[in-house]
């Protein structure tokens, strides 16, 4: 039976001071008033019905995510007590579920992107369920085709078509994120796709690649999806790594019995990570201005100004390329230019003010 698994665990740091740590940049509703999170769970529900939808987020969010997705049973809320990278957040699902349904094929997707439109996106993940119910030593990895050489995205490295599936090949590499001239040879090739952070495969599948290769993570999940009591005792210890370098570039070098391929995902894919992406995706005004909440702007262009108090009013004049975000407790004064370091200006809020400022 085909489930879906959303990870939605991290903290959106780049997103300060609207994404806290209470309320990380998923739960956000910054787009047309709806969270992300929402939004991808409205595309999975294409896909499969609700009560095979799985989130996995940080523990201390799991009431959000119980406001937000009211349709989700409790029992498909999967609350980390410590993030643990990304492997953890699909081996743990997939032992889960291999323990209700030893047929299970998962799709894990992600809850910080925008992905339009979502009826091919619906149909790319229709066929990598299809390749992954064929062979049983698939791991499928969902490719974004590339628009940009973008060199904030890791890349896969195309190989030879799947025969009987029209989107999909093999993977030769993934590669990391490349330089610019790097990037752009890669656009100009044509062999490369942006690597989504999404796959699908069954979870038999996954869970013996990972008895493989992380032999003592397979164990602990192992103890886990038989033993959820000891959630808080046995999460803490799994080592933290990324499901990439700890199973998906292994397997694809032959580490172990799987292998890796790749379903193509014709999609507008964008990762709202900070608020240079941000503005990207809201609607500007004539001036070139992305504005929320109560403001005022003059001789100013190329603006996003963000204002989450009613009372209170946030001016703007004489700026162009500037990032203004005004909350209850925290403002924030960068430039869109510089936006990808809010990262480091939280670290600075904390030693500064304490961290119940970030």
């Amino acid at each position: 039976m085909r489930y879906v698994v959303i990870m939605a665990g991290g903290s959106g740091t780049r997103l300060w001071p609207l994404s806290r740590r209470g309320t990380p940049k998923q739960l956000l509703k910054l787009i047309g008033g709806t969270s992300l999170l929402r939004l991808a769970f409205e595309r999975a529900t294409r896909v499969v019905p609700a009560e095979r939808v799985l989130v996995v987020t940080g523990a201390p969010y799991l009431d959000a995510v119980r406001e937000d997705l009211p349709e989700v049973a409790p029992q498909n809320l999967l609350g980390e007590p410590v993030g643990r990278d990304s492997l953890n957040a699909v081996a743990w699902p997939a032992a889960v579920l291999a323990r209700r349904d030893p047929d299970a094929v998962i799709a894990q997707l992600t809850a910080d992107q925008l992905i339009e439109p979502v009826d091919a996106f619906v149909a790319a993940l229709e066929e990598a369920f299809a390749v992954a119910e064929s062979d049983d030593r698939a791991l499928v990895t969902l490719g974004v085709v590339p628009t940009s050489p973008h060199t904030g995205y890791g890349y896969l490295h195309r190989g030879e078509p799947l025969a009987g599936f029209p989107s999909a090949c093999t993977v030769r590499e993934f590669r990391e994120k490349p330089d610019a001239d790097t990037a752009g040879a890669y656009l100009a090739s044509g062999e490369y796709w942006w690597n989504a952070g999404m796959f699908v495969w069954r979870a038999s599948t996954f869970l013996d690649q990972l008895a493989a290769l992380e032999p003592a993570t397979h164990a602990a999940v192992s103890e886990l999806a038989a033993e959820p009591d000891r959630l808080e005792e046995i999460f803490p210890t799994l080592r933290k790594t990324s499901v990439d370098f700890g199973i998906m570039e292994p397997v694809s070098r032959g580490a172990a019995t799987g292998r890796v391929v790749a379903v193509a995902l014709p999609i507008d894919w964008r990762d709202v990570g900070g608020f240079a992406s941000l503005a990207e995706v809201l609607t500007a005004d004539a001036d070139g201005n992305v504005v929320d909440g109560l403001t005022a702007l003059t001789d100013a262009r190329d603006n996003l100004v963000i204002n989450t108090v009613d009372a209170h009013v946030v001016a703007v004049s004489g700026t162009t390329g500037m990032v203004v975000v005004h909350t209850p407790d925290a403002t924030l004064v960068t430039t869109l230019a510089g936006a990808e370091s809010v990262k480091s200006v939280v670290a600075a809020v904390a030693d500064a003010a304490g961290p119940d400022f970030t």
